[in-house]
């Protein structure tokens, strides 16, 4: 029997009742979905009673039909589970992009994680030096091991990249321009575009070339006295094909030493090793071989670590960084801080590839990657039956993360024809797992991509396929 949740309330002869005044209380609501869900917490269940009821005063208000009483209860109780839902939570990424920026990028490694939990727990060096009792640096070890890794002349950590090239610029470019490739003026995820990062960092942008094409004489005759320095941005989602032309870091470096104006990258995604099959131009110490003064990227992208803005350069330059007020407002967190500087120990100790699940997850052979494949698709066989037809079979995937735009891995997935349902339709039931999973479709084909599957995952992809393709 359905809850009856309005009550009718009088109105005077001849006036036309308000709809609104037949919606139950907030109160009244929340009572009534904590008799039906007493496992939800109370505050979840106001605050879902208090916007569910709001949603349908604005349909009310606007001459819509107001949600059956069921169907309101079910539509409350769904976003007071919402509510009370941990987040971030757990997932298993079956899609093979190894660093799905949706999906937290690069997952931590074992040690690096109890390393932030051990930060988290009790009191810390953070900021003391042990040796004097006296106040501390943050970022000192940190920054020594990332200079060790790199041969830079020194670095510097802020809490993600596009807080590292704002801060560049605001440093060393506040009230003059900044020269820049057109071609290279991205956006990045969430509508964040570099010309507006370069605005807010107080400098004024100065665009030479052309989409397609750019020479280094368009950056010559646009340095003039009022450039403060040159700007090279990876394009890190895109790439451009067919007639085009870029400059170079080494031929820009040499222009900017003629100039006498510091060159600063940002490449991105950037790695501190030199990893086997990875184009040249990801690997961040090359880069300052070849003329950059300063090269920035990200912690949690081809690194492994955790969120991070990472700056390698010139001591001078990172000092004046250092210097800047703007600093204090972007630092790194002591978790981040505890993660990184655990991450970039495992780079000096020869263990990262082992260690680092980005860096085994790139580098795993493709014979190991078709053997659980085919290891995989034999498990969920015997456990779906009839359910779906699955094959193992040869895919590619992209990178991902604004990493390498255009660069494929060649991988192995599971591919899950569903008998009934669709193959989208199993998708979402996937997402919907006590552990979601979260698959690729292509041509009304499940993929089910074993490269980024971690430890233990493929239980967790056994049990939600058997409920997503259950009636």
């Amino acid at each position: 029997m359905e809850p009856k949740l309005r009550v009718k309330s009088a109105s005077p002869a001849g006036e036309t009742p308000d709809p609104r005044r037949s919606l139950p209380g907030v109160d009244r609501l929340a009572q009534q979905l904590a008799e039906a869900h007493p496992g939800l917490p109370s505050w979840a269940l106001v605050s879902a009673a208090r916007a569910e009821l709001g949603q349908q005063r604005e349909r009310l208000a606007t001459g819509q039909v107001p949600l059956p009483d069921a169907q309101l209860l079910a539509s409350a109780a769904a976003a007071a589970a919402r509510l009370a839902a941990p987040h971030p939570r757990r997932v298993v990424n079956a899609t093979g992009i190894v660093l799905h920026t949706n999906l937290g990028r690069a997952p931590l490694a074992p040690g690096a994680a109890a390393a932030v939990a051990e930060a988290a727990a009790g009191y810390s060096d953070l900021e003391l030096d042990l040796a004097s009792g006296r106040r501390g640096q943050r970022l000192q070890r940190v920054s020594e091991r990332l200079a060790a890794l790199s041969g830079a002349e020194a670095a510097f950590a802020v809490n993600n990249n596009a807080a590292a090239v704002l801060l560049v610029l605001n440093t060393l470019g506040l009230g003059r321009q900044v020269v820049v490739s057109r071609g290279e003026l991205v956006e990045i995820g969430g509508s964040f575009r570099v010309p507006e990062i370069m605005e807010r960092a107080g400098v004024r942008l100065l665009e030479v070339g052309s989409t397609n094409r750019t020479h280094r004489a368009d950056y010559a005759r646009a340095l003039g006295p009022e450039a403060a320095l040159l700007l090279k941005v990876h394009r890190s989602n895109f790439e451009v094909r067919g007639f085009v032309a870029e400059v170079g870091i080494a031929e820009l470096a040499e222009l900017a030493a003629e100039r006498g104006l510091p060159l600063v990258e940002d490449l991105g995604s950037g790695t501190l090793v030199e990893l086997p099959g990875l184009p040249p131009e990801a690997f961040a110490p090359a880069r300052l071989r070849q003329g950059a003064d300063l090269v920035c990227f990200s912690g949690d992208k081809l690194l492994g670590g955790p969120q991070a803005g990472i700056i390698l350069g010139r001591a001078e330059l990172v000092e004046a960084l250092r210097s800047n007020p703007l600093a204090r407002a972007l630092r790194i967190d002591k978790l981040s801080l505890a993660a990184l500087d655990w991450t970039l120990g495992a780079y000096l100790e020869g263990s990262a590839r082992e260690e680092i699940p980005v860096l085994r997850q790139l580098c795993v052979p493709l014979d190991e990657l078709a053997q659980r494949a085919r290891a995989l698709a034999h498990g969920l066989a015997r456990a779906v039956g009839a359910g779906a037809a699955l094959r193992p079979e040869a895919q590619s995937a992209f990178v991902g993360g604004g990493s390498l735009p255009g660069f494929e891995l060649e991988s192995w997935v599971v591919a899950v024809l569903p008998r009934r349902g669709g193959a989208e339709r199993v998708a979402a039931r996937l997402r919907e797992a006590p552990v979601p999973v979260v698959a690729r479709v292509r041509d009304s084909c499940l993929l089910l991509d074993v490269r980024t599957l971690l430890p233990g995952d493929e239980e967790c992809v056994e049990e939600a396929l058997v409920a997503a393709l259950s009636d």
